[in-house]
């Protein structure tokens, strides 16, 4: 995507060192600079008259800019164009400078003399936000517009059984096929997404907790936008906060994404909790991840008795994914289907955790090989779930060409998935 920047320095010197380092961002297409804040102002005007299309996604203020003050002016151009990312340059970069720039609706702040990584940053950041917004208020072609995005959750029969792999994994399926996705993390004591997707990120869910009217930029702040385009709101880093997130607040958080992607999953983890539990009865698929053992299939169906006496889910609403699977296995899926009465996925993941080690321990599971048949299963039953947009036939070929990874039709039951069969 190429990110349209327009410049309101006043000093020449400063506008010629901002233009200079602008030109050399990626993917940019830098305004020439406007001389003082009439000027910017008239200019997002005429463009915006135009179509909000034309508006450019981020605007840089000099702290020196005139006549209005920069803070003035930032907090002007925040009222009336809200889809444009404002970001400061400013030599003084104390807190207290910092807090007013935010106040005054400033998405970032650039400290003097300008530093490249710091700019690409700033700049992304505010790009992505900018794009959120239009998305979420329908502004541009490629929006999603329909009356609700499809919320899956991926909850684990106990602990240790993939849900995460698999809820990782389907996301990156659902987004590398065109969907806007968000990933959430509602294992709220325990919940390891961002240690998977190697993300540190000082938001999280609790965030969005006490807040009764969630607003697009809230949203916005309280997600991380991954570098595979996945949007992420994470389970809080002391788990103890978790029981912040009531079931009221879950619903509303599962409401205000749904409303802005296309697809939800949420990892759910095998600890239940009201905020969960509301998000399970929300789903338009629940899925339960267990594995071919006494242990596994034992909590899988104490789970989904739990869920019918709760009158979350009902056991035939429910969708049981068969992890670790092998031909060998004494325990056969169908079996698994009969004790705990939920439909059964047609795909069932192959047992090989060696190809994921290397992944998992590095927090890479976003570069897991193309190769990997644990990935092809998982991206196969994303297809089966309906969770990506498929392609014209021979435009699919192309673009997945190659990649083992990418998502085909659904298997039926009895075909070949991975190196396990789903019978």
């Amino acid at each position: 995507m190429t990110t349209r920047i327009l410049p309101a320095v006043g000093e020449p010197d400063a506008a010629r060192s901002v233009t200079t380092l602008l030109s050399q961002l990626p993917d940019a297409e830098p305004a020439a600079p406007v001389g003082d804040s009439t000027q910017l102002i008239d200019t997002l005007a005429r463009l915006a008259g135009e179509s909000l299309d034309e508006l450019p996604e981020v605007v840089l203020v000099h702290e020196r800019i005139g006549p209005v003050p920069a803070l003035e002016l930032i907090r002007e151009v925040s009222l009336r164009f809200p889809a444009v990312g404002v970001v400061l340059i400013t030599a003084d970069a104390s807190p207290s400078l910092f807090s007013a720039a935010m106040d005054s609706g400033a998405r970032g702040l650039v400290t003097l003399p300008l530093g490249y990584e710091e700019l690409v940053n700033r700049v992304q950041s505010a790009a992505q936000w900018s794009v959120g917004v239009r998305r979420h208020l329908g502004a541009g072609g490629d929006v999603f517009t329909g009356p609700g995005g499809t919320v899956v959750t991926v909850s684990g029969a106990k602990g240790g059984v993939g849900t995460t792999v698999a809820a990782v994994q389907l996301a990156l399926a659902a987004q590398a096929s065109g969907r806007t996705v968000a990933l959430v993390d509602m294992d709220l004591q325990s919940g390891d997404i961002a240690s998977y997707l190697d993300v540190q990120f000082r938001r999280s869910i609790v965030d969005l907790a006490a807040i009764s009217d969630i607003s697009p930029r809230v949203l916005s702040d309280a997600v991380f936008s991954h570098s595979t385009g996945i949007a992420l709101l994470l389970a809080p880093g002391e788990g103890e906060r978790g029981e912040e997130v009531s079931d009221r607040a879950a619903r509303q958080i599962v409401g205000a994404l749904r409303a802005r992607y296309e697809i939800l999953i949420i990892d759910c983890g095998a600890q239940m909790s009201g905020a969960n539990a509301a998000a399970i009865e929300m789903a338009d698929t629940a899925l339960l991840v267990t594995t071919p053992d006494v242990v596994a299939v034992r909590g899988a169906k104490r789970i989904v008795r739990m869920w019918d006496r709760l009158q979350i889910r009902k056991a035939e609403e429910t969708t049981t994914v068969v992890n670790r699977f092998n031909r060998n296995t004494e325990i056969q899926p169908a079996l698994i289907q009969k004790i705990t009465g939920t439909r059964l996925a047609g795909t069932s993941i192959p047992a090989n955790f060696k190809e994921l080690q290397s992944a998992v321990d590095a927090g890479r599971m976003h570069e897991l090989d193309q190769k990997s048949v644990v990935k092809q299963a998982l991206w196969a039953l994303a297809g089966e779930l309906g969770l990506v947009k498929l392609p014209a036939a021979q435009a699919g070929r192309e673009k997945y060409r190659g990649d083992r990874g990418s998502i085909g039709r659904p298997r039926r039951r009895g075909e070949t998935a991975g190196r396990g069969r789903t019978d």
